[in-house]
């Protein structure tokens, strides 16, 4: 049986090498400062980049550094759930390669989940970010909260410290869509929050263009929640409603005045709004169909190529 250390550090690596050696840099200086034992695993989501070659050089010089190498790129999630898989830490840091999320920040989580709680996030307090990445962000968080009825701070992102029964609990779960900061928001456990100032990038960009934000959304929204089912159900009874009112007044209409005008435009304009109705509630229910058959093909969250695990000098 591996032994446990005190703190693990899973960072996904993907589009910042040469934020690696700062990273690295910054975690040792605090947790060597901070806890007897650590470990900080860096997880390659087979970064294009070439990453893999400098979180191979950091595990290969330090014992407290663990490099896994994912055999396909996976997402962001993904790569978290193998570098928790793999952790041995009886608290857990959640957190991004690229440096926003401050190393130094670190003591702070800690000494607060020491005080009693299972899970603390760091809320992001003056997020470098565009307006309009704020924007949609608060927009997500407040359908998302509606829709999955869990409430959700949008100023918290991943990193975060957990406790070994909080990221058990949320490993326990092996669904394709896992968020990792929904997903532990939900499990529960006590929760709260430190406040944080982040920093600028080191390196790099964000990889979540605007078409990856609206697919992860529908996919985060979908795996979570029913109601976008029962909403389609609700609006399609309002619309035949307001269709049955329609037809009632052109027929009362009809007997008043004779000369109501009827044609071409009118019909084409209710075959195009029957028929868009159609294929929204259809798009809706293929969602869902395709999220089950999804679940039901069980392949695996990750697939691991490479890890390097250097042996603990005696």
């Amino acid at each position: 049986m591996e032994k446990e250390v005190d703190i693990s550090i899973v960072v996904p690596v993907y589009g910042c090498p040469g934020a690696l050696p700062e990273l690295y840099r910054r975690l040792t200086d605090v947790l060597s400062g901070l806890v007897p034992s650590y470990e900080i695993i860096l997880v390659d989501d087979r970064c294009p980049q070439g990453s893999w070659e400098g979180v191979r050089a950091l595990a290969e010089a330090d014992s407290h550094v663990v490099g896994i190498h994912l055999a396909r790129n996976s997402g962001q999630s993904r790569a978290i759930t193998c570098g928790l898989d793999n952790a041995r830490g009886a608290w857990a840091v959640v957190m991004d390669c690229d440096c926003q999320d401050p190393p130094e920040a670190i003591p702070a989580l800690y000494q607060k989940a020491l005080e009693g709680y299972d899970v603390v996030f760091a809320r992001r307090v003056g997020r470098k970010d565009s307006k309009m990445t704020l924007a949609l962000s608060g927009a997500f968080y407040r359908v998302y909260s509606h829709l999955a009825e869990v409430e959700v701070d949008p100023t918290i992102g991943n990193f975060s410290i957990a406790s070994r029964r909080a990221y058990d609990a949320y490993l326990s779960m092996r669904e394709q869509a896992r968020d990792y900061s929904l997903f532990m928001t939900w499990v529960g456990f006590e929760q709260t929050t430190v406040d944080i100032d982040p920093e600028e990038r080191f390196e790099g960009e964000s990889s979540y263009t605007f078409g990856k934000k609206i697919t992860l959304a529908i996919e985060t929204i979908t795996s979570h929640s029913n109601k976008p089912l029962t909403l389609t159900v609700k609006f399609g009874f309002v619309m035949a409603f307001l269709a049955f009112v329609v037809l009632v007044t052109l027929v009362i209409h009809n007997f008043v005045d004779s000369d109501v005008p009827v044609g071409w435009p009118s019909m084409i304009a209710s075959v195009f709004l029957v028929g868009g109705l159609l294929m929204s509630v259809i798009g809706m229910v293929g969602i869902y169909v395709g999220n089950t058959f999804t679940e039901a093909r069980q392949r695996p969250l990750y697939l691991v190529q490479d890890i390097v695990r250097r042996e603990e000098e005696a």
